[in-house]
């Protein structure tokens, strides 16, 4: 896998425990017409936004902030209790134009990119396929990307995330919706409609669609409890990287 050097500096230091590392995998639409304006916004220190990659439509990737240092890319967030999602996560920003520019299905090569950039991040740190998320689940209040469009079941084949088994036992058992969504790790706070819509946005495909929600969620933390750990064993870097062409 090929990865082209496009320094951002837009960047800190984590603010984490001493030895501690991120433990969450933040995946975003760029919402922009193209890869090169993604790059010119996440390069630019006006705009004060990054992200750890960027990836095309073609599948190229860039990689903008080295992973042990804070990208800004999740803003005003919430996930299981925790509001510096920066600190704690590796931000994917993934090349679409978007729900106000056109808003349109992921290319399959650019989802093969994704699935393994994906894999080579979940093999260098500790991230549980229950925090392997969307902006729209940390931030439901501001954020759709990356959208009902995006593959997640793609990625959880590959290991990558979780994708809900229904069972009979979770349709008969399955809790309340709010405290099912509350126990995966969604911010109850915020009003319900806004709650559906990222779960939905997230999780609710032909496959999906007929399941009581609450069914769905209880899968889906029967799933995290079950896969608290790493689910990609580490390996050694072979990657080769590159200089970006002049934008």
């Amino acid at each position: 896998m090929e990865i082209i050097d496009s320094p951002s500096p837009n960047f800190n230091d984590r603010r984490l425990a001493e030895g501690a590392g991120p433990d969450m995998l933040i995946l975003h639409y760029t919402d922009t017409k193209t890869a090169f304006e993604a790059l010119s916004l996440l390069q630019s220190e006006e705009k004060q936004v990054s992200a750890h990659y960027l990836v095309d439509e073609d599948g190229t990737i860039y990689q903008l902030v080295a992973e042990d240092k804070r990208a800004w890319h999740a803003g005003v967030s919430y996930w299981d209790g925790e509001t510096d999602i920066n600190s704690r996560s590796i931000g994917i920003e993934i090349q679409n134009p978007g729900h106000g520019n056109g808003y349109r299905k992921f290319p399959e090569k650019q989802m093969q990119a994704v699935a393994a950039l994906c894999k080579e991040i979940l093999s260098r740190h500790d991230i549980p396929p229950h925090r392997v998320l969307g902006h729209s689940d940390i931030a439901p209040d501001r954020k759709r990307d990356p959208g009902e469009l995006f593959d997640w079941k793609f990625l959880a084949k590959h290991g990558i995330g979780l994708w809900p088994d229904v069972t009979e036992d979770d349709r008969t058992h399955g809790g309340e919706f709010l405290k099912e969504m509350a126990a995966f790790g969604y911010n109850t706070g915020l009003p319900r409609d806004m709650l559906e819509d990222a779960f939905a946005q997230h999780f609710i495909r032909d496959d999906t669609k007929s399941e009581n929600p609450a069914a769905l969620l209880a899968a889906l933390n029967r799933a995290k409890a079950d896969t608290g750990g790493r689910t990609i064993p580490k390996r050694t870097e072979n990657t080769a990287r590159r200089r970006p062409p002049k934008v």
